[in-house]
């Protein structure tokens, strides 16, 4: 019955981060465990109780900073500088974009903040649809979490107690082959959809671009190097490019008029609620899972019928994207990895980083996938499109990042060879 509340509930149209507080509240009445309504507040309020989720409103401000300031827009234009005259390439430099930025701020909800007011206006300029324009930006918002920094490797090396920084390092050639895809793709629906070609830039004026780019290019420069360097945490690194990108965009690229930073503060709560009451519910609704003790029977049951290390990844897998499609990949990392990781370690002899990365990629799907994927949510709500469209129009772009997680299955060195 509660299963059947859950459904009715998404059929209409009820925000999910309601549906899935009311339906833990409907199973702990189902059950007559009524013993458990004392937690519920304390259960709903546990899911925000992370010191890893300060960087998070952190990340979206520094998104706010970088627009208000011109540095996003530099960014954008030194993308234009590596792409030249091709068919699409407004579509590739929104995409080459979106890695800079993926290096930068390390949260998708951040990242298509930004990008929807930066690149949907300009591709819509030049002749694309909307649907397409808003398509390729939301797509180019799952390379943040795998590009780093990445918000889930974060929480995942905090729970696997494993180094950040080379979970980070073990990131970056799945992030490029996720890019690269993307990038084949994009090519081939140019040449279908017959995209409108960018214009050609005189050799000075790349140059122009590129060096007008590279105070930009000092942020991804502070975060990375205080992470790995143990300087600063990843909230504190959040800070500090906070900070760095108001120094640039006031000082240096004199655009930044200090009379944003309360209006951007407005934004950054709102679109930091959106998400954060979405990661609440969803450890309400993981609270009522793991009463019931599934992730230990889950585990049990895969060790009964997987013998070999890629079966028990494939099953990982599949049962990630079931999981990404109602819960919020964070809640998922911090459910799973405690019942998963050491069945991974232990039986089946997976590097832990091997196992992260999967992990977290097959995560990343469900950031666009219906009902709960909080990065369709946030581009549909951004762009005024319906979030089913969005989806539909990413499903082709969903395949190409199974396609990566599959590989990287099958061939873990892709995923570990630049870490030992």
């Amino acid at each position: 019955m509660v299963a059947v509340g859950f459904f009715m509930l998404l059929a209409l149209s009820v925000p999910i981060a309601f549906v899935l507080a009311m339906t833990a509240l409907a199973y702990i009445y189902a059950s007559d465990n009524l013993v458990l309504l004392s937690s519920y507040p304390l259960q709903f309020f546990g899911g925000l109780e992370n010191y890893g989720l300060l960087a998070l409103p952190l990340f979206i401000l520094l998104g706010e900073c970088m627009h208000e300031g011109g540095i996003a827009r530099r960014l954008m234009g030194a993308a234009a500088a590596f792409i030249g005259s091709v068919r699409g390439g407004m579509a590739y430099i929104n995409l080459l974009a979106n890695m800079m930025m993926a290096s930068i701020l390390g949260s998708t909800v951040a990242q298509i903040t930004i990008m929807m007011r930066l690149a949907v206006p300009e591709m819509e300029k030049v002749g694309y649809s909307k649907e397409d324009a808003v398509t390729i930006t939301a797509v180019g918002g799952l390379l943040a979490p795998i590009i780093p920094p990445s918000m889930l490797f974060i929480i995942y090396g905090v729970i696997a107690q494993i180094s950040i920084g080379d979970l980070f390092i073990a990131g970056i050639l799945p992030g490029v082959l996720l890019s690269v895809g993307f990038l084949a793709f994009i090519g081939w629906l140019a040449r279908k959809k017959s995209y409108p070609q960018t214009p050609q830039y005189a050799f000075k004026t790349r140059c122009r671009l590129v060096l007008d780019g590279l105070p930009a290019a000092a942020i991804p420069l502070i975060i990375i190097s205080c992470i790995l360097g143990g300087v600063a945490t990843p909230t504190e690194s959040a800070t500090l490019a906070c900070i760095s990108s108001i120094l640039i965009g006031r000082f240096i690229y004199k655009e930044l008029n200090f009379r944003f930073i309360w209006p951007a503060l407005i934004r950054a709560a709102q679109n930091s609620a959106l998400v954060l009451l979405l990661i609440a519910a969803s450890q309400v609704f993981g609270w009522v899972i793991t009463f019931e003790n599934l992730p230990t029977l889950f585990a049990t049951w895969i060790q009964s019928i997987a013998t070999e290390p890629t079966t028990f990844l494939c099953i990982v897998i599949v049962a990630l994207l079931l999981a990404g499609m109602v819960m919020d990949p964070i809640p998922i990392i911090i459910l799973v990895v405690p019942v998963l990781l050491p069945v991974a370690t232990t039986v089946y002899h997976i590097d832990p980083f091997h196992f992260g990365v999967v992990l977290c990629l097959s995560l990343v799907v469900g950031l666009l996938t219906p009902p709960i994927g909080s990065a369709l949510f946030v581009s549909a709500s951004l762009s005024g499109l319906k979030a089913e469209r969005i989806a539909w129009l990413a499903t082709p772009y969903l395949f190409i990042a199974l396609g990566v997680i599959l590989l990287i299955t099958f061939f873990p060195s892709l995923a570990t060879f630049l870490v030992h």
